[in-house]
Protein backbone atom coordinates (compact mmCIF):
# COMPACT_ATOMS: atom_id res chain seq x y z
CA UNK A 1 0.00 0.00 0.00
CA UNK A 2 1.40 3.35 -1.09
CA UNK A 3 2.00 6.05 1.43
CA UNK A 4 2.57 9.89 1.58
CA UNK A 5 4.18 11.83 3.90
CA UNK A 6 4.52 15.83 2.65
CA UNK A 7 3.77 19.03 3.99
CA UNK A 8 3.68 22.49 2.50
CA UNK A 9 3.01 25.40 3.99
CA UNK A 10 3.25 29.10 3.71
CA UNK A 11 3.99 31.32 6.77
CA UNK A 12 6.57 33.85 8.40
CA UNK A 13 8.92 32.69 10.38
CA UNK A 14 8.22 33.20 14.28
CA UNK A 15 12.01 33.75 15.59
CA UNK A 16 15.17 33.97 13.98
CA UNK A 17 16.71 30.59 12.69
CA UNK A 18 19.06 28.65 15.06
CA UNK A 19 21.59 26.32 14.45
CA UNK A 20 23.14 23.51 16.66
CA UNK A 21 25.23 20.18 16.04
CA UNK A 22 24.01 16.80 16.78
CA UNK A 23 26.63 14.65 18.91
CA UNK A 24 27.85 13.57 15.89
CA UNK A 25 28.73 17.04 14.15
CA UNK A 26 25.72 17.42 11.76
CA UNK A 27 24.56 20.50 11.54
CA UNK A 28 20.74 21.85 11.51
CA UNK A 29 18.62 24.64 11.58
CA UNK A 30 15.56 25.23 13.50
CA UNK A 31 13.25 27.51 13.47
CA UNK A 32 9.29 27.96 13.99
CA UNK A 33 6.54 28.58 11.54
CA UNK A 34 3.29 31.05 11.65
CA UNK A 35 0.90 29.72 9.43
CA UNK A 36 -2.43 31.60 9.33
CA UNK A 37 -6.31 30.29 8.27
CA UNK A 38 -8.94 32.38 7.51
CA UNK A 39 -12.67 31.95 7.43
CA UNK A 40 -15.73 33.74 8.19
CA UNK A 41 -18.46 32.53 10.64
CA UNK A 42 -22.32 31.83 10.19
CA UNK A 43 -22.88 35.49 10.53
CA UNK A 44 -20.72 36.32 8.14
CA UNK A 45 -17.80 37.76 10.70
CA UNK A 46 -13.83 37.14 9.80
CA UNK A 47 -12.22 34.60 11.78
CA UNK A 48 -8.69 34.11 11.97
CA UNK A 49 -6.44 31.59 13.69
CA UNK A 50 -2.45 30.90 14.04
CA UNK A 51 -0.99 27.21 13.61
CA UNK A 52 2.85 27.70 14.73
CA UNK A 53 4.68 24.72 13.64
CA UNK A 54 8.72 23.58 14.40
CA UNK A 55 10.95 23.44 11.53
CA UNK A 56 14.05 21.77 10.91
CA UNK A 57 16.65 22.11 8.11
CA UNK A 58 19.21 20.10 7.69
CA UNK A 59 23.16 20.06 5.96
CA UNK A 60 23.16 23.43 2.81
CA UNK A 61 19.42 23.93 3.42
CA UNK A 62 19.67 24.90 6.88
CA UNK A 63 23.00 26.59 6.04
CA UNK A 64 20.89 29.00 3.67
CA UNK A 65 17.83 29.19 6.10
CA UNK A 66 20.29 30.42 8.76
CA UNK A 67 22.13 33.15 5.87
CA UNK A 68 18.96 34.56 4.89
CA UNK A 69 16.01 34.06 7.06
CA UNK A 70 14.74 36.16 9.53
CA UNK A 71 11.76 36.51 11.85
CA UNK A 72 8.83 37.70 9.91
CA UNK A 73 10.78 36.74 6.71
CA UNK A 74 7.77 34.91 4.29
CA UNK A 75 8.55 31.47 2.85
CA UNK A 76 7.08 28.32 0.96
CA UNK A 77 8.41 25.52 2.67
CA UNK A 78 7.77 21.78 1.68
CA UNK A 79 9.23 18.79 4.11
CA UNK A 80 7.59 16.05 5.73
CA UNK A 81 6.47 15.59 9.21
CA UNK A 82 8.62 13.58 12.08
CA UNK A 83 7.30 12.64 15.44
CA UNK A 84 10.17 12.29 17.72
CA UNK A 85 9.68 11.64 22.12
CA UNK A 86 11.60 12.16 24.93
CA UNK A 87 11.59 11.77 28.78
CA UNK A 88 10.69 14.33 30.79
CA UNK A 89 10.15 13.63 34.49
CA UNK A 90 9.65 9.98 34.23
CA UNK A 91 7.21 10.09 31.43
CA UNK A 92 7.56 9.46 27.40
CA UNK A 93 6.69 12.81 25.89
CA UNK A 94 6.16 13.44 22.04
CA UNK A 95 6.61 16.61 19.94
CA UNK A 96 6.03 16.94 16.30
CA UNK A 97 7.77 19.16 13.66
CA UNK A 98 8.65 19.31 9.82
CA UNK A 99 11.38 18.17 8.75
CA UNK A 100 12.10 20.74 5.79
CA UNK A 101 13.18 19.54 2.26
CA UNK A 102 13.02 22.32 -0.05
CA UNK A 103 12.43 25.89 0.38
CA UNK A 104 11.18 29.09 -1.37
CA UNK A 105 11.92 32.88 -0.37
CA UNK A 106 8.61 35.07 -1.03
CA UNK A 107 9.18 38.36 0.54
CA UNK A 108 9.27 41.03 -2.00
CA UNK A 109 13.14 41.57 -3.21
CA UNK A 110 14.11 44.47 -5.76
CA UNK A 111 13.76 43.43 -9.37
CA UNK A 112 17.18 42.79 -9.65
CA UNK A 113 17.34 39.74 -7.10
CA UNK A 114 16.21 36.77 -8.25
CA UNK A 115 13.92 34.85 -5.92
CA UNK A 116 16.12 31.52 -4.27
CA UNK A 117 14.77 28.37 -3.96
CA UNK A 118 16.85 25.45 -2.35
CA UNK A 119 16.13 21.56 -2.05
CA UNK A 120 17.66 19.53 0.48
CA UNK A 121 18.48 16.16 -0.35
CA UNK A 122 16.67 13.76 1.45
CA UNK A 123 18.74 11.52 4.48
CA UNK A 124 20.89 14.19 5.82
CA UNK A 125 19.49 14.04 9.15
CA UNK A 126 19.60 12.28 12.36
CA UNK A 127 16.90 10.58 14.38
CA UNK A 128 16.17 11.59 17.87
CA UNK A 129 17.58 15.19 17.63
CA UNK A 130 15.99 17.45 20.08
CA UNK A 131 16.40 21.04 20.90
Amino acid sequence: MPTLNRVQLIGRLGRDPETKFTPTGKKVTTFSLAVGNRWKDKSGETKESTEWVNIEAWGRLGEVCQEYLKKGSLVFLEGRLKTDKYEDKGETRYFTKVVAQSLEFLDKRPAEEPMLSVDEDAGEYEIGFRE
